[in-house]
């Protein structure tokens, strides 16, 4: 089974935050007793998290749950930095973004 952007993502985030897959999953709400082996198919693409999960896989890691579906590394850079904003900065990038058209 091949990777996809969502396994590869997961793991970098999980490892980022210096997580076992089991750590993450037992945060999360999975089972202890599969928390590992589940963690570990969602990292190896074998099986696809349904979006409630990575959702709140993104809360316990502070992140947007879009950073996980990111395509492209510099959206996936750019969804994480917008996310640890302040209300007021994300107000003000908005504004200098519009001004760019």
């Amino acid at each position: 089974m091949t990777s996809t952007t969502l396994s590869i993502r997961l793991k970098q985030a999980r490892l980022r935050a210096k997580l076992s897959q089991e750590e993450l999953g037992i945060r999360i709400g999975l089972e202890p007793a599969s928390a590992s082996t589940r963690m570990n198919r969602y990292e190896l693409g074998k099986r696809t998290p349904d979006p409630e999960l990575i959702q709140r896989v993104a809360t316990e890691l502070g992140l947007p749950a879009a950073y996980f579906y990111a395509c492209r590394d510099d959206e996936a850079e750019l969804l994480e930095q917008y996310h640890r904003l302040s209300e007021a900065a994300k107000n003000r990038l908005m504004k200098l973004l519009q001004g760019l058209e």
